[in-house]
């Protein structure tokens, strides 16, 4: 099972633009491209990232937006895969 994060790795991805989810313990960012191709080619690098890792997530594309909620399920939660993810995300985007 993967760690928590510590509240510094939390506050670094607020700070680039992640929002806590209301209801649950759970970060979500909208990631907004020029083109719907390039929103698609981000969704597909990332993707590649997720399965080698092992850890999905919950996403959905309309034309050139994609957003993203990452939480753990097995951990009930934040982990350190949801901030690894999102680091990733981050740089690819």
């Amino acid at each position: 099972m993967s760690e928590t994060p510590s509240d510094a790795d939390v506050q670094k991805l607020l700070d680039a633009g992640w929002n806590r989810v209301d209801d649950r313990d759970a970060i979500t960012k909208t990631y907004k491209f020029k083109t719907f191709i390039d929103a698609f080619g981000f969704m597909s690098k990332a993707a590649l990232a997720a399965e080698k890792m092992n850890h999905h997530p919950e996403w959905s594309n309309v034309y050139n937006r994609v957003e993203v909620t990452l939480t753990t399920h097995d951990a009930g939660g934040l982990s350190s895969l949801d901030v690894e993810l999102a680091q990733k995300m981050d740089a690819m985007a």
